[in-house]
């Protein structure tokens, strides 16, 4: 196995690991709705996740570890990255902000900021915003 394998293999895994744990926020509630499936289907088109292995991770989610981001800069780029689908898909409403801010606190935002999170990441991939410019404008909203 070469080195590249070896990067390649854990990049996928950790995009795995992710789908998982956003398949068991959306079943934190028992159901997935038509909207959830339509989300969690552009979300394994993007993550490069198998329709094989989005079946099995839809069976055994829970066997998947959580691994929130560990750096605040990381959870600021993957709820960048959930913003940009949901706005780039054009399926903004009100369940799709209650996904997303489900999804906040399940990258480790805390659920009572969740809301305004939400609400400051939308407006500014609305606003057609790069990384770091969002990433300054989140860590700075509360000033």
């Amino acid at each position: 196995m070469s080195f590249s394998d070896l990067f390649d293999s854990g990049f996928k895994k950790r995009n795995e690991d992710h789908f998982a744990a956003i398949v068991r926020v959306a079943m934190s509630d028992g159901v997935i709705t038509d909207e959830e499936r339509a989300f969690l289907d552009r979300l394994a088109r993007n993550l490069d996740i198998s329709e094989g292995e989005y079946k099995q991770i839809l069976k055994d989610y829970k066997e998947h570890p959580i691994n929130p981001p560990t750096s605040y800069d990381q959870r600021l780029e993957r709820l960048y990255d959930l913003a940009r689908m949901v706005w780039a898909d054009h399926i903004e409403g009100p369940k799709q902000t209650a996904i997303l801010e489900r999804l906040c606190v399940g990258l480790g935002f805390k659920s009572s900021n969740a809301k305004y999170v939400t609400h400051k990441a939308l407006e500014l991939v609305h606003e057609g915003v790069d990384l770091d410019t969002f990433s300054d404008e989140i860590k700075t909203m509360n000033r």
